[in-house]
């Protein structure tokens, strides 16, 4: 039995995460089913890329800060 924490934090109990091979750092998924039961399970597979880090990197050389003030002042 775990209690849940007041930032709703929960902790697996070892058996679990042993059966699903949860470790640190690791996602598990909760499901609802139609009948109220939660169903966890360890995601597989590599996680997708967040949105942010998918920009990371994206800016090339550009405009020089002085051609950008240009063109927002209508020159």
């Amino acid at each position: 039995m775990s209690s849940v924490t007041v930032k709703g934090q929960v902790t697996i109990p070892k058996p679990v995460r042993d059966r699903l091979g949860v470790k640190p750092g690791d996602e598990v998924k909760f499901e609802l089913t139609p009948e109220g039961r939660v169903v966890i399970s360890k995601q597989r597979g590599k996680p997708g890329r967040s949105r942010f880090a998918a920009l990371r990197g994206r800016a090339g050389k550009g405009l020089s800060t002085d051609q950008i003030l240009a063109l927002t002042r209508g020159e």
